[in-house]
């Protein structure tokens, strides 16, 4: 299993990440606080030579530690990271083996270096330039620390540093989603404020031991692009913090996300629960694949609880999947009951949470085990990347992510990157959308030419209350049927002009689609009506256009019916 971050380095003042697999999840010490990060734990014997680890620090360290110094420590590629120790004369910065630097003693479950420390020895670290991979000796003199602050030759210090996993000055989702996994501490060490793109296959080791120590867990790495990537990592924390989850995996695509989910938790000859209104694809998946490994389902109204209780209490479910809300006509579940529910059965609970995006709806928060996303729609929001993610314990995504390791559908860095850029401005968009789709929603529902709108936002809606009780906003994305047929619904479509006709949503751009011909044109009328989807039902995703231009375009198309 390849592991990515490394274990802590200094006790309270300065954090270095770990590895979901090898790492235990540990609250912060704070009441009532939300964990970010994960404090991980070596489950080895004290232990010397870790001749693969270095303190890694970037170019200009002085300024660095003085203005950056809640960076955290972390790995890329072949540099990876180790406590040192160092000379406290102008002695030669060369490198020197690591078993010498480390000869203090880890306890069983922390690798930690005493806060107080004097250099005695000529030692030094070695930083690995993560652009050209490099070794350049940058590490000045340490003379000593104590009280948790570490006094260097300079007379810079490093102390009284924010618990990185609090994040106390970032109070916000909308700071969270600009700053997590970044200013919080990320494992790609430069200057810049932008998150490099590693793009690399695999990573090497310098020696045969090196390998060992870390194939024996003594040791932290990156070893194959398949198992992990920076880039993809900094993506990963910035979800976490967003959900208040203890680790996130990301995955080549939704539905990635949710197929690897199901076949990660639920054991063969297993049984589900998941609602009639959903994604096509993934109902496709549970009535289709999962029975060729005897896994059965029961389907369920999304708002029938009691039809749950007695799922629950017929069969031994492993786990209930849902969206909330959910794709095309936006139903709402009661998460926090649901979880309760289905944990007094021993049962997970996952909900697909792609329509309401962590910015308006905690799932985890409301009890459930496990979030799923499409990254592709919101997080990413621009229209041009695929991706999935995976948030909930530390546990739990760590088996997910041992399968995933082993099916592939890994995500490209160079689509991590874009989904890093796309949330800086995930707050503002989705407020905006929240804000164009309620109010276009009600305009909607009040137009004679209109017969139906499903909205959450809108008292008409039959989870309305509940979706006020657990969601901040109700999406970007209105469903409602054309007073007419399939044809009069294809003339209202075409004679629009902003929203492009396509697949997906969450975009920039507005997109409309008529379910009946988009996801289901395969199927007969008549079977298209057993899961709801009539002909002049019309799927519409508010983009950032200006309110009055999209609210124009809508009527000038109604009054051509």
């Amino acid at each position: 299993m390849a592991v990515y971050t490394c274990p802590r380095v200094f006790t309270s003042s300065y954090c270095c990440r770990h590895h979901p697999d090898l790492a235990t999840y540990r609250a912060a010490d704070k009441p009532g606080s939300r964990p970010r990060f994960a404090a991980g734990r070596v489950d080895t014997a004290p232990f010397h030579g870790l001749s693969s680890l270095i303190l890694r620090f970037p170019p200009n360290f002085v300024r660095q530690l003085s203005t950056k110094a809640r960076r955290n420590c972390s790995n890329i590629g072949v540099a990876q990271i180790v406590a040192a120790s160092w000379s406290n004369k102008d002695a030669d910065l060369s490198a020197v083996p690591a078993a010498s630097a480390f000869d203090a003693a880890a306890t069983a479950t922390d690798l930690v270096v005493p806060a107080q420390i004097k250099a005695e020895d000529d030692l030094a670290a070695t930083a690995v330039n993560a652009a050209s991979s490099t070794a350049v000796p940058i590490v000045p003199d340490l003379l000593e620390a104590e009280d948790d602050v570490a006094v260097f030759g300079n007379g810079v210090q490093l102390g009284g540093l924010p618990d990185l996993k609090e994040a106390s000055f970032l109070s916000s989702d909308g700071s969270l989603a600009i700053h997590a996994g970044e200013r919080l501490g990320r494992g790609i060490v430069t200057d810049a404020i932008t998150t490099p793109v590693v793009n690399t296959s695999a990573y090497f080791f310098k020696k045969t031991a090196d390998l060992i120590d870390f194939k024996e867990k003594r040791a932290t790495s990156f070893e194959y692009g398949r198992y992990g990537n920076p880039t993809t990592v900094v993506l990963e924390e910035k979800i976490s913090a967003l959900e208040g989850a203890e680790s996130t995996l990301m995955l080549a695509s939704g539905m990635c996300a949710s197929t690897v989910l199901l076949m990660a938790l639920v054991p063969a000859g297993g049984h589900i629960v998941t609602t009639t209104d959903c994604y096509r694809k993934t109902r496709i998946f549970i009535e289709t694949i999962l029975p060729k490994m005897a896994i059965s389902a029961t389907i369920i109204d999304p708002a029938d609880v009691g039809a749950l209780e007695t799922a629950l209490n017929e069969n031994q479910v492993s786990l209930f999947f849902t969206e909330s809300p959910t794709n095309p006509f936006l139903r709402c579940v009661d998460i926090k009951l649901v979880s309760e529910l289905c944990h007094r059965k021993g049962a997970l609970v996952c909900i697909d949470g792609t329509f309401a995006t962590p910015i308006n709806q905690k799932a985890l928060a409301l009890g459930a085990d496990l979030v799923v996303h499409s990254a592709t729609k919101y997080l990413a929001g621009h229209n041009d990347v695929l991706a999935g993610c995976i948030s909930g314990s530390m546990k739990l995504v760590s088996e997910i992510r041992t399968l995933h390791h082993i099916l592939g559908g890994a995500l490209n860095p160079n689509a991590a990157y874009l989904i890093i850029r796309g949330m800086k401005t995930l707050h503002i968009r989705v407020q905006q959308q929240n804000s164009t789709a309620l109010g276009m929603a009600k305009i909607l529902e009040a137009h004679p030419k209109v017969a139906h709108v499903y909205y959450p936002g809108l008292q008409s809606h039959p989870e309305h209350e509940l979706a006020k009780k657990q969601m901040t906003g109700f999406g970007g994305v209105v469903s409602f049927e054309i007073d007419g047929d399939l044809m009069t619904t294809i003339k209202f479509i075409d004679a629009l002009k902003i929203p492009y006709i396509a697949p997906s949503f969450g975009g920039c751009e507005s997109i409309v689609d008529q379910p009946a011909i988009m996801s289901y044109w395969d199927l007969s009328q008549s079977d298209r009506l057993k899961y709801g989807i009539k002909d002049n039902l019309v799927r519409f995703s508010f983009g950032l256009e200006d309110f009055e231009d999209l609210k124009a375009d809508i009527l000038q198309a109604l009054e051509k019916i």
